[in-house]
């Protein structure tokens, strides 16, 4: 599939529906994923991160980036996006350049979030980073994430009001959806999807109903982000505890995928 094609493959996925998106965080994971079923891959920043051995928070290198990006893309047939985190930039141009990076190896969308920084800093980002898809002939899809709920930065109706007022600036930038991580509740999550009026993204979070709920209240994403990558990160650690410490081989038999079924799946 051809990026344009991608783009709008992407795109599209957002229009109708609930687009569900358990984030990978290399091209193993991104394979699997697919196989499982996703029309979509998102990578997790802290999930790549910590694959790689670094912190999140735009610690991991952004070379290391490119080439887990170009990596994923190579093996999956399905659209790709990228969290960028804050674009790795504290300026919107440094943030369009990095961005422009990540769609030459194949990524037709991207999350940038407002974190601490000011939203008028995010939207002049989301410009920048537009320019960037468009000049590489890609309609980038463009997913802003709002803080103030995973950031704690208000409470209650002033988070709300924040938050709208947020999308409305990153809308008028640009942004294609709304990401607004650790909302939950249907009441608040009903509100947002009228308040942000372009597609609400959610994140799996604790009070945060299932897909068919989230259907019926009209959100059109919801991601997995780290929580995947934690589990598995979790699992490896108490069964590398119990090999240290009883030696056993019964877990290994463990799991739907054999070791021919995973390699098969594999793309050279």
């Amino acid at each position: 599939m051809s990026d344009s094609n991608s783009a709008r493959v992407f795109r599209d996925l957002h229009q109708n529906g609930l687009l569900i998106l358990p984030n990978a965080w290399d091209a193993g994971s991104a394979r699997i994923i697919e196989h499982a079923g996703a029309k979509a891959i998102a990578t997790s920043s802290a999930a790549l991160a910590w694959s790689h051995g670094y912190p999140d928070g735009e610690a991991m290198p952004q070379e290391a980036i490119v080439a887990a990006v170009r990596a994923i893309v190579r093996v999956v047939e399905i659209p790709v996006s990228v969290d960028l985190e804050a674009g790795y930039a504290s300026d919107a141009q440094t943030a369009g350049a990095f961005a422009a990076r990540l769609v030459d190896v194949g990524a037709v969308g991207v999350n940038v979030e407002d974190g601490l920084g000011s939203p008028d800093l995010l939207a002049a980002k989301i410009e920048r980073i537009k320019e960037a898809g468009a000049k590489a002939g890609i309609d980038l899809w463009v997913n802003a994430r709002v803080d103030l709920y995973l950031r704690k930065l208000k409470e209650g109706e002033g988070a709300y009001q924040e938050t709208v007022l947020r999308a409305r600036r990153y809308r008028e930038a640009g942004a294609d959806s709304i990401f607004v991580p650790a909302a939950s509740g249907e009441a608040l999550i009903a509100r947002l999807v009228q308040g942000v009026m372009v597609p609400l993204n959610v994140l799996a979070w604790p009070g945060v109903p299932p897909a068919e709920k989230l259907k019926e209240l009209g959100v059109r994403r919801l991601s997995a982000g780290s929580g995947i990558a934690k589990v598995v990160l979790n699992r490896v650690f108490v069964m590398s505890q119990a090999l240290l410490a009883e030696g056993r081989s019964e877990p290994f038999g463990e799991g739907a995928l054999s070791n021919p079924e995973i390699n098969r799946l594999m793309r050279p």
